[in-house]
């Protein structure tokens, strides 16, 4: 019996406008593309140092602008501005307060830095909602690893198999089954508003 509905944040309780960031810095496309492509795949996961919080944002934005100079003041104010970034759900965010209202214990599990973590939930109706959460900077622990789905569970108490976490990410769903949980991946709003109406 599902008792615990548990979510990642980005692409599944909001979703991200990266590129229109960008360009509503100047960027043309191509060079939006260009650029959130090379800031997100990384091949030194600057990105995922990023989530882990062991680094200030001021540090990363240094690391990124070293490695791609020419899109210094880009990349700074890009992250500097992670206000721009996120996309409401509200039709999700109205569906998790109705299984709130029913009983379900509503958790948060996500991989972010902090800064920019409290820009996006600041103003967010399903914080409201949430009985808890767990989040990447906070025990510098990311999403698959085993760490971060225990660290939730021991801090409020869940049983593992009484709760369901949705994710858009198959290594992060994978996770969650390989932990002892039900998990279920998200491909779009809709697809997860389906989900949830089983509840």
């Amino acid at each position: 019996m599902i008792k615990n509905l548990i979510f990642d944040v980005g692409g599944v309780l909001f979703d991200y406008r990266w590129k229109e960031m960008f360009m509503d810095y100047g960027l043309d496309e191509d060079n939006a593309i260009r650029v959130g492509t090379q800031m997100f795949n990384d091949p030194d996961r600057t990105w995922d140092i990023f989530d882990l919080g062991i680094k200030s944002d001021e540090e990363i934005a240094d690391i990124f602008c070293k490695k791609y100079p020419g899109d210094e003041d880009v990349i700074r104010w890009f992250i500097r501005h992670g206000e721009y970034m996120q996309v409401p759900r509200p039709k999700v965010w109205k569906k998790v307060h109705e299984l709130k209202q029913k009983g379900y214990k509503i958790y948060i599990l996500s991989n972010y830095p902090e800064s920019l973590f409290k820009k996006h939930t600041e103003y967010a109706d399903f914080m409201d909602d949430i009985d808890g959460l767990m989040v990447s900077y906070m025990i510098h622990k990311a999403k698959p690893a085993e760490d971060i789905y225990k660290a939730l569970c021991d801090k409020y108490g869940l049983d593992r198999s009484e709760s369901i976490f949705f994710d858009d990410r198959s290594e992060n769903v994978e996770g969650a089954i390989k932990f002892g949980m039900k998990s279920v991946k998200i491909l779009s709003e809709q697809v997860l508003l389906d989900e949830l109406d089983r509840f």
